[in-house]
This record gives C-alpha cells, sequence and structure tokens, in this order.
C-alpha cells in the first residue's frame, strides 16, 4: 500500500511534525483541522459558529486537493470544547455539507489547540490515482 501525502496552500500549514491530509487505498485522512486563516496562521475571530466556517472551508480546501469534494465526506469527528456549542457548530456544518450525510461522531474535549472552540477531522473518499 503506497500512501499519498495531500498539501495545500489553501488550508493552514502543518503546526507540528504531521501532514494536512494522506491518501491510502483510496481514502483521504485529514488531520483535524482548526480555525486558522492559511494565509496568516492566526484563529479567526469570533464565536463556535466563525471557528467552524474556517473549519469546513480547510476541510474542503483538502479534499480539493486531493481531487475530492465534502460531498465526499464518508465519516467525521467533531471536537468541541464545550457541548453547549453543539447547535452553533451543527448548523454550519449542515450548511456545508448540503444533502450529504455523513458518519459523525462529536465528543467534549477538555481542551484544544490554540484555545479554539471546534476541531474536525474527516475520511473523505478520492478516486483512484
Amino acid at each position: 500500500m503506497s500512501l499519498r501525502t495531500i498539501t495545500t496552500p489553501d488550508a493552514p500549514a502543518a503546526i507540528g511534525p504531521y501532514a494536512q491530509g494522506v491518501v491510502a487505498n483510496g481514502l483521504l485522512f485529514t488531520a483535524g483541522q482548526i480555525a486558522l486563516d492559511p494565509a496568516t496562521m492566526q484563529v479567526v475571530a469570533g464565536d463556535v459558529a466563525a471557528q467552524t466556517e474556517q473549519v469546513m472551508t480547510n476541510l474542503a480546501a483538502i479534499a480539493r486537493a486531493a481531487g475530492a469534494t465534502l460531498a465526499d465526506v464518508a465519516k467525521t469527528t467533531v471536537f468541541l470544547a464545550d457541548m453547549a456549542d453543539f447547535q452553533a457548530m451543527n448548523e454550519v456544518y449542515a450548511r456545508h455539507f448540503g444533502d450529504a450525510r455523513p458518519a459523525r461522531s462529536t465528543v467534549a474535549v477538555r481542551g484544544l489547540p490554540r484555545d479554539v472552540r471546534v476541531e474536525i477531522e474527516a475520511i473523505i473518499r478520492v478516486a483512484s490515482a
């Protein structure tokens, strides 16, 4: 099995020893995306809805770089700093996925990188290369 690393300037550069995404056996596994603006590498201002907007934009950019879209997402895992943010996150999430309904797990965590409110990772089907 070969692995293909995905990188794009349209999503935040890795802030540690990991890849934005890796394709293996027709699936793209993304790193968890937080609300970093790829141009500035700063957390976007605003509440969990604003942060979720940036997270979804970042995920879409990584998917695009691998030749996929959010419609190809099979599974996501959402990490929330506070489960009280679920509804606001979910509204933005649903809008970005439209009619697509990937499987999802949502968990509350004690803390996230750079004190963000939300982090999302995805498993995405990609065309064979």
